[in-house]
């Protein structure tokens, strides 16, 4: 067993098998999965486990490039908790949002209910 970091097996191996421009999605409960996009289900109840807690997680494993966000992401605490990643965040319309879940190599659902709680993460190199 780990002493830190990520616990769980498949978000752990999906975080560390990232390649460089690769995509990972952490996302609220009601984000839409497109078709053969994995998902790593974490949710257990509304708000359990919470939307920044899973974001801190993978960004701590994680050399995060840039992020994208919905225009539609309003609540300011998500915001902010997106913006202490340090890295460029592009904001898109909803739908837009949506498409590009497309290429992801997973989304990673949490339990929150905050609208619009979804980033995409894209893989860095730590060089």
């Amino acid at each position: 067993m780990r002493d830190s970091g990520i616990w769980h097996p498949r978000l752990a191996a999906l975080v560390a098998g990232l390649g460089h421009t690769e995509t990972i999605v952490v996302a609220d409960a009601g984000l839409p999965v497109p078709p053969g996009v994995e998902v790593v289900q974490l949710a257990v109840s509304r708000g359990v486990p919470p939307f920044l807690t899973v974001l801190d997680a993978v960004a701590g494993e994680l050399v995060v490039e840039a992020a994208t966000v919905a225009d539609e992401l309003t609540d300011e605490p998500t915001i902010d908790g997106i913006r202490r990643l340090g890295v460029p965040i592009e904001a898109v319309e909803h739908g837009e949002f949506k498409q590009r879940c497309r290429t992801a190599r997973a989304v990673v659902r949490t339990g929150d209910a905050t609208p619009y709680a979804n980033v995409i993460l894209k893989a860095g190199v730590p060089f």
